[in-house]
């Protein structure tokens, strides 16, 4: 009985954590540059764009396929940074949890 005593107040301490890291992760912004520095994409911890930046030199019609592509990239970096940081947090929180390997989390 006093293991899962143990069990539910571990649970109960990790759903607290889990919150917190929610909360963080909401106020994370992680920007992403492409074209060195060219163009840049600042996303949430969440994933959601925040912001563009465009250098004044790359708005040339000719240029626009380059710029999308730039942006693209942009985004793409940005969001790896935010999911490695987001999986970083989640490693924190599950520390010294038994959780079997390739189970994720949260459910």
């Amino acid at each position: 009985m006093k293991d899962i005593m143990n069990m539910m107040k571990a649970a109960g301490e990790m759903k607290a954590k889990m919150e917190a890291m929610q909360a963080e992760l909401a106020d994370l912004v992680v920007e992403g540059r492409s074209g060195g520095g060219m163009v840049s994409v600042s996303l949430s911890g969440k994933g959601e764009m925040k912001g563009i930046k465009i250098d004044p030199s790359l708005l040339k019609p000719e240029d626009a396929e380059m710029v999308e592509d730039l942006i693209i990239a942009a985004f793409n970096d940005a969001k790896g940074k935010s999911e490695a940081e987001a999986q970083r947090k989640m490693a924190d929180v599950t520390s010294g949890l038994p959780i079997p390997p390739g189970m994720k989390l949260p459910f």
